[in-house]
């Protein structure tokens, strides 16, 4: 058996644009793409933390150290400038490895630079 299961996430970024006209996708400095293990293309969930959206998109790498988190195409109507939101990645495993997966977190300071990277802790 197959679980979907979170592999990756980029917690409290700000959106620093949000571009209506593109051909759709977010745009993340490649910095924290490397640090989250989000590759390009990557399908990711986006969640506002200022409106509670939640959607889906894949990934485009921005310039590294720039701190871009870009909304772009129809996606960009989902979220403002200025808004937080978490990025998350899934995978599939099966239930042996999913048990003892810890999924890699980034931390973001208001610039949206990395403030710390650790792994999701399971309350057991």
């Amino acid at each position: 058996m197959q679980l979907h299961m979170l592999k990756s996430k980029i917690h409290r970024v700000t959106v620093t644009q949000a571009e209506l006209n593109y051909v759709g996708s977010i745009t993340i400095d490649r910095t924290l793409m490397e640090a989250a293990n989000i590759l390009e293309c990557e399908k990711v969930q986006i969640v506002d933390i200022n409106n509670g959206s939640r959607f889906e998109t894949y990934v485009i790498p921005g310039e590294p150290g720039s701190g871009t988190i870009c909304l772009n195409g129809a996606a960009a109507r989902c979220v403002q400038t200025g808004d937080k939101v978490i990025i998350m990645a899934y995978c599939q495993m099966d239930e042996e490895e999913a048990r003892e997966y810890r999924p890699i977190v980034v931390i973001a300071n208001e610039d949206n630079t990395i403030d710390k990277i650790t792994n999701y802790e399971r309350n057991e």
